[in-house]
């Protein structure tokens, strides 16, 4: 099945929802997405199942958040479960470098759990540096 990649695409708040609820393992919450990526988003790329029609099912989505400058930040990379393992979430992150290059960005930065090491460093080309956090 063709999936398709679109920076800044459309999408309903209730699929990103679903989505999000299913990756992270969380209820679905009633989060308002659209409105929430319109105040703090650079943007945001949706993955379709392009078998279901122009308009397929979301089967990953990513939110690219920015400083007002040149440093992006990748966000929540999900795909849904059923298609894992079939290289969306580095296509998802390629489109979202791509967005960010677009978009006059320089750095693209993620963090991420242990597990997803190899998928950010091998499958999408990020590099390892140095840097702190502070939980709140």
């Amino acid at each position: 099945m063709a999936i398709t990649y679109e920076w800044r695409g459309p999408f309903e708040d209730a699929e990103v929802n679903i989505l999000h609820a299913e990756g992270f393992g969380h209820p679905v919450l009633d989060i308002g997405w659209r409105a929430q990526l319109a105040r703090h988003s650079l943007g945001w790329v949706c993955a379709r199942d392009g078998a279901h029609g122009a308009h397929g099912d979301l089967v990953g989505f990513v939110n690219v958040v920015w400083d007002g400058g040149v440093h992006a930040f990748v966000l929540d990379t999900v795909v849904a479960a059923r298609r894992r393992g079939q290289a969306i979430g580095t296509g998802l992150v390629a489109r979202a470098v791509e967005g960010a290059r677009e978009q006059g960005c320089e750095w693209l930065h993620v963090d991420f759990d242990d597990e997803l090491r190899g998928f950010y460093f091998e499958g999408c080309g990020f590099r390892e540096t140095a840097a702190g956090l502070i939980a709140l």
